[in-house]
């Protein structure tokens, strides 16, 4: 595997009707709502939409132009008395953009290590459960495969991180919609699901492993450092992440540990974009259970592998399906059919140790820490079957669910459920 950094930094975005506005200028360090540097007062970030081209066009010259995500329509910021003045246009249509956050995780400082220490253990309980090896002492495999981490940013120099690293960008800047080379993670998240994913271990095979420590790291900071981002970003970032990979002819899975209870019509078109150009996209089903009904998007859309979290312990003689994870629908039991707001695949999600952004190491818990499992597991089983399309390792993926049923936790029962989904995808 090519461990170079920043190798595709470069590469042109090509075929896609997002278009970074890289000229733009807002106020403030993050994308977040900020204040008018010109009037003083309190700017939110909204969608901007007019069939008319010639309108669009004026507008765009009126304001600072952040994203282009559709024919249509572009994000920008602007204040109050704009965003009233706007919406009397009957030839624009004017709405505010969503915020995405964090899939809430539960965080135990216990287990933290700290930089230039070594973990408390080297294969975490999550990547010896989907080995299905409680005597492994490493990883392997991923080469050639992309694993996009969209999240709080990454630590790319944590030890057991920084030989995976190919791309770091930040999608949350408030003076360009991309900055190369900064993907800064002030909070912790974004780091701790990348080890999950690809750690491998540093240079002297002393650290953490990850599912795939041979797959290449693109770190993609879409949230901001309180782990709460636009969805405009993030769909700008899923849409980048598909240009990147049509652009250098690579297999990449995408990474979301972050959702809304709401489905975003511009996130939902970037993941249908993402899918359509040959990219797995694996997402957090959400942290809102027992409840049915509760599968957080984009993790809900039928185009993303919504990912339940698993506990360290036995129930009917499978893992259990932790409480705090988002369910489905009973009414969708046994029927092997993903529709919207269905949970797909499980894997490890509860206190699983993993690489922090201090350098060292954390123990949190969340569908959050569930998604990057799969991740690295499609990274794997892809770079074994380098000829195989999205769509079939998908496949794949549910049939190793299906092979391994989870019958504890609530809603958990024999076959397709609504709590586990087709049940546990392990490596063998």
């Amino acid at each position: 595997m090519n461990k170079v950094k920043s190798l595709l930094l470069s590469v042109a975005l090509i075929g896609s009707l997002t278009v970074p506005m890289q000229g733009s200028s807002f106020a403030g360090a993050t994308s977040s709502d900020s204040v008018d540097a010109v009037n003083g007062t309190e700017t939110f970030r909204v969608y901007v939409e007019s069939n008319s081209k010639s309108t669009k066009n004026n507008l765009k010259n009126q304001y600072q132009t952040r994203w282009e995500l559709t024919e249509n329509g572009f994000s920008t910021n602007m204040n109050q008395k704009q965003f009233d003045a706007l919406q009397k246009n009957k030839n624009v249509t004017v709405t505010k953009v969503d915020k995405v956050s964090l899939e809430a995780d539960v965080r135990s400082t216990e287990f933290e290590t700290m930089a230039g220490e070594y973990p408390t253990h080297q294969t975490p309980w999550g990547i010896k459960a989907i080995y299905n090896n409680s005597n492994l002492t490493t990883t392997s495999g991923g080469s050639g495969i992309n694993i996009a981490v969209l999240d709080t940013g990454v630590n790319i120099n944590h030890y057991d991180l920084t030989n995976t690293v190919e791309q770091c960008k930040n999608f949350t800047s408030a003076s360009t919609p991309i900055v190369d080379n900064s993907c800064n993670d002030a909070n912790g998240h974004g780091t701790h699901v990348a080890g999950s994913a690809l750690a491998d271990g540093g240079s002297d095979g002393a650290g953490v492993y990850g599912v795939a420590p041979d797959a290449d790291l693109w770190a993609y900071k879409v949230l901001g450092d309180n782990g709460s981002g636009y969805s405009d970003d993030i769909a700008g970032a899923i849409r980048h992440v598909a240009d990147q990979a049509v652009a250098t002819g690579t297999k990449t899975v995408i990474n979301m540990s972050l959702g809304s209870a709401a489905s975003d019509s511009l996130i939902t078109s970037a993941v249908n974009y993402a899918y359509g150009k040959g990219v797995l996209i694996v997402a957090a089903a959400g942290n809102s259970g027992p409840a049915q009904g509760s599968i957080g998007y984009p993790g809900a859309l039928v185009n993303a592998i919504a990912v339940a979290a698993l506990e360290n312990r036995q129930q009917n003689g499978t893992y259990r399906v932790a409480d705090f994870s988002s369910r489905g629908y009973s009414s969708t039991d046994g029927d092997y059919v993903i529709q919207q707001g269905d949970v797909e695949i499980s894997a490890p999600g509860a206190a699983i140790y993993s690489t922090w952004n201090n350098g060292g190491y954390n123990t949190i818990s969340g569908t959050s820490m569930a998604t990057p499992h799969v991740a690295g597991l499609a990274a794997k089983i892809w770079s074994q079957n380098p000829t195989w399309s999205h769509t079939q390792l998908r496949t794949n993926l549910q049939s190793r669910a299906k092979a391994v049923d989870i019958k504890g936790g609530i809603g958990a029962t024999t076959g397709d459920d609504y709590a586990s989904g087709f049940g546990f995808a392990r490596v063998q």
